[in-house]
């Protein structure tokens, strides 16, 4: 029996196209008079407050935020939610603080590596600066895979056909643009988004009723809400410090934070930001505690839509269509720009090229490449989670190192070197396997009744506490 979608092929194509149409145009006509290498990593220094604060957001949020949050509430109950919602929101406050001091050493800076690069030696700032790249990368493969997953669930459509569409597309203004695109982009798309954002909350509220409540939750599955509930704390405590830790290694984040006219405009911006975002995120993440209340059979990834959806509304569908789009497109164009700064300004110092390298154009060679990979990821709708949680882990395995080096001028790079690796050890170790039942060190090398049953049913949250609080132990070690 053929499966009943919510519009047809021939609309959702048609919409994909357009839409992508519509930010390509936009963003090669903006740019075209904004030209040079300033303008292409940090948009002339000269961001607003309006489209810096947009760009901030348009560009945290992304099509995960349609799965993501719903799926951990379903599990992970009020704990995930909150989690998740401080842990995408956080990064903007911490920018504060060293968005200014960075701005304040490194003036005609445009990326994180630039001030790792002096401070520590060659070999470590490679593996810092692959770090962030195959974080960034993941991230690209995981977005368009959300929206072309999304896409097919609303109305069949192929695959690799929205993979293919938004990805010429968003490359075409991008690599045209630079940052400069991007950010203008940003600033239509958030609109775009704020309002479908709306309209889906407004529906919501109006349309289920009683139904859309704490109370309806606590009535169905109190444990979701409960203190006692062990998952609320061990699984907020993970998405906050996996999301956290990820979104500071941002290339993104940190060309923005070059970006902005001045530091006032920065701090306004970055506040505002992390008002924006987290009651967008704790509000896509309570849909999946009354998803999960309503349909205990539901699947966690489709919590969201489970309610939005429920009555096959046309017009729901086809604005859900839209703001997956506008999510994707908003975030696969800064992680593009992002990658594309980091190889521009760190390439001379990485890779043993030709002196007469032109990096600009050797960038984009790579970001097409990095592309159809992320093209052919997605064409097969392979599952990105368990990839995007060992990226995390990656990240969380430096984070200390990395930014407490800033306030600490005595670490150096053996330290740090040392740190990360007993970091990334310790993390490995419990770091679950594809099914979650065991890891490497809880249920093969060692048998699961050595442990309590506390460490086998919460091995990502260990393996990310240890990933990124054993380092501080090497710090203490050394007498910082």
């Amino acid at each position: 029996m053929d499966k009943t979608y919510f519009i047809s092929q021939s609309t959702s194509l048609t919409l994909v196209i357009i839409i992508s149409l519509i930010f390509t145009g936009l963003g090669l006509y903006h740019s075209r008079k904004f030209k040079g290498l300033n303008n292409y990593l940090t948009a002339n220094r000269n961001i607003g407050l309006f489209s810096l604060t947009t760009s901030m957001v348009a560009s945290a949020l992304g099509a995960w935020i349609l799965f993501g949050p719903a799926s951990a509430a379903t599990w992970g109950g009020i704990g995930a939610v909150i989690g998740y919602s401080l842990g995408t929101a956080f990064p903007m406050i911490f920018l504060i603080y060293l968005g200014q001091k960075i701005r304040k050493d490194f003036p005609k800076g445009s990326t994180l590596i630039e001030f790792l690069r002096k401070k520590f030696g060659k070999s470590l700032f490679k593996l810092i600066l692959l770090m962030i790249i195959f974080y960034m990368f993941i991230f690209l493969c995981a977005e368009v895979t959300a929206v072309a997953i999304l896409i097919n669930y609303i109305s069949g459509t192929e695959l690799w056909i929205t993979s293919f569409i938004i990805l010429i597309g968003t490359l075409t203004y991008t690599l045209y643009g630079g940052l400069r695109a991007s950010i203008f982009t940003d600033n239509i798309q958030m609109i775009v988004i704020g309002g479908l954002l709306v309209i889906s909350a407004l529906y919501l509220i109006n349309f289920t009723g009683d139904q859309f409540s704490f109370s309806y939750v606590k009535s169905k599955n109190p444990q979701l809400l409960s203190t006692s509930y062990i998952p609320n704390f061990t699984a907020g405590l993970t998405f906050f410090i996996a999301v956290a830790a990820t979104n500071l290694f941002h290339q993104g984040n940190w060309q923005r934070v070059y970006a902005a006219k001045n530091n006032d405009v920065l701090k306004k911006s970055l506040i505002i930001s992390f008002i924006i975002i987290i009651p967008i995120v704790f509000f896509m993440g309570f849909t999946g505690l009354i998803s999960i209340s309503a349909d205990p059979k539901v699947l966690p990834d489709l919590g969201f839509f489970s309610l939005l959806l429920k009555e096959q509304t046309k017009l729901l569908s086809i604005i859900i269509v839209i703001l997956g789009l506008a999510l994707t497109i908003s975030t696969v164009d800064t992680l593009i720009n992002a990658i594309s700064s980091l190889i521009i300004v760190d390439g001379k110092a990485t890779f043993n090229l030709d002196k007469k390298t032109n990096y600009l154009v050797f960038s984009k060679y790579i970001i097409i490449v990095l592309s159809i990979i992320a093209f052919i990821v997605a064409s097969k709708g392979f599952s990105v989670l368990y990839l995007f949680l060992l990226a995390d882990l990656f990240c969380c395995a430096f984070v200390l190192t990395v930014f407490y080096s800033f306030y600490n001028k005595a670490i150096n790079e053996k330290t740090a070197y040392i740190s990360i690796i007993v970091g990334l050890i310790g993390g490995f170790l419990l770091f679950p396997s594809p099914d979650f039942s065991k890891s490497l060190l809880v249920g093969i090398l060692m048998s699961k009744e050595f442990f309590a049953p506390f460490v086998s049913q919460s091995l990502l949250f260990l393996s990310f506490i240890v990933a990124t609080f054993l380092p501080a132990v090497i710090f203490k070690l050394k007498k910082f």
